[in-house]
């Protein structure tokens, strides 16, 4: 055997080795560049009892937010009536970035002045201990932004926000209920 033969022979070895990793480490790094915030146009998962919340065809995701805030009631006497929710929009699940609001309307409005009011256009109950998933139909927007041009907004993943199960003490009384959810913004396709 030549020297240059024995000389290769370990590196032949190693890099035997080290191949399914250098391609393992190549592979992770192209999904990471595909994977860019923003970019992602799914939707959420639903349960099949919520098909009533799909989203019509021709729309895309626009943008994804998490909110964490209250839902209000008011005691009319013999029942606890919705009044308007009162959140603050995060970037992520972490409640990291607020980059919004949410209120009466109900409205949503970005750090950066666009805002949509959307009407309830259909729900479901995948959580009985929950407010419902909504698929609400975005009536008009306002402001260049996040929320400029959106067609659709759904509510999904909620936590909370039931009305009171005792009843309140004096007409008029307010209640604040915690509660969570994730809410999904569409555009049409063409915008």
């Amino acid at each position: 055997m030549k020297y240059n033969q024995i000389m290769r022979a370990p590196f032949r070895a190693s890099l035997h080795f080290a191949m399914p990793a250098i391609a393992m480490l190549t592979l992770g790094c192209f999904y990471a560049l595909r994977a860019e915030p923003g970019e992602d146009n799914r939707g959420p998962a639903l349960p099949t009892n919520c098909a009533s919340i799909e989203v019509p065809e021709g729309n895309k995701v626009a943008s994804h937010v998490y909110a964490v805030g209250v839902q209000i009631y008011r005691w009319n006497g013999t029942a606890w009536v919705f009044v308007a929710p009162s959140a603050t929009l995060y970037a992520n699940a972490d409640y990291d970035g607020q980059v919004g609001t949410h209120y009466v309307g109900p409205t949503w409005e970005s750090n950066s002045g666009s805002k949509v009011v959307g009407a309830r256009a259909a729900g479901c109950t995948p959580d009985p201990t929950a407010i419902p998933w909504l698929l609400l139909q975005g009536l008009t927007s306002e402001g260049p932004g996040v929320f400029h041009r959106v067609t659709y907004i759904q509510r999904v993943n909620t936590v909370g926000g039931l009305a009171p199960s005792t009843p309140g003490s004096t007409p008029g009384e307010e209640a604040q209920v915690p509660y969570t959810a994730e809410y999904f913004f569409y555009r049409a396709v063409n915008n």
